[in-house]
Parts: structure tokens; C-alpha cells; sequence
């Protein structure tokens, strides 16, 4: 499956977690919601998965965590914040960088429009 497929896979369970919840929860709620629906549809979703990083001669085992990883191939973000802004996106960057993965999804739940609230940030290696 490719990251493209991933992501319009994710982009429709998260319209539907969005559709049955509405705006204003916490973003765990949505993030155990998100995965249900996409372990139900088959694919692979690790969930707050630590991640090391290297720096020279010191190794930091767990560096940062993000909130879920799919099919080993795209990082997803999950917020519940009036709005994304540059801190989001960076943060996520970060980690597609770091992890030398070329895609990753911002999806924010507080969005009135789902589809507002939803950013791809690509990893241009």
C-alpha cells in the first residue's frame, strides 16, 4: 500500500470519527476512535510509539512519540486545537526527518469541516 493510499484511507476514518463525535472532545478520545476504525479496516496502527534519535556519540531512546504510526510508512498527528499553526507543522517535519519517512497527516478534530483541519506535510528527502 502506498503513503498516498494510507493517507486517503485515514483521511475517510477520520471524517467518520468526526462525523459520529463531533468537535470537542479530547484528542485521545479521537485518536482511540481513529484507531478502531482503521484496525476494522485492516491495516496496521501502532499508537504512541516512541522514536530515539542520534546525536554524535549520544543515543537518545526516546526522544519523541508519536501519536500513531500506519502501516509503518506515515506519521499521524492528532489534534483537538482551534487552529494549526507553524509549531504543528514543524513538530511533525521533525519527525518525518528524523525517521526518514516521506509523508505525514496533521488531522485536527476541533475543525468544524473535517476536511478543514486536515494537513499533509511531506518529508522531501
Amino acid at each position: 500500500m502506498t503513503e498516498n493510499e494510507i493517507s486517503n484511507l485515514v483521511f475517510d476514518a477520520g471524517m467518520k470519527v468526526h462525523r459520529k463525535l463531533g468537535v470537542g472532545l479530547y484528542e485521545n478520545v479521537y485518536e482511540q476512535c481513529l484507531i478502531y476504525e482503521l484496525k476494522n479496516s485492516g491495516i496496521s496502527v501502532e499508537s504512541q510509539k516512541n522514536i530515539g534519535i542520534n546525536y554524535e556519540s549520544l543515543v537518545i531512546e526516546k526522544a519523541f512519540r508519536i501519536d500513531l504510526l500506519i502501516e509503518n510508512k506515515v506519521i499521524i498527528e492528532i489534534k483537538a486545537v482551534p487552529e494549526i499553526n507553524n509549531y504543528h507543522f514543524f513538530q511533525l517535519l521533525n519527525y518525518l526527518r528524523i525517521t526518514e519517512m516521506k509523508l505525514g497527516m496533521i488531522l485536527n478534530f476541533h475543525s468544524t469541516l473535517f476536511k478543514d483541519g486536515v494537513k499533509r506535510v511531506v518529508n522531501k528527502l
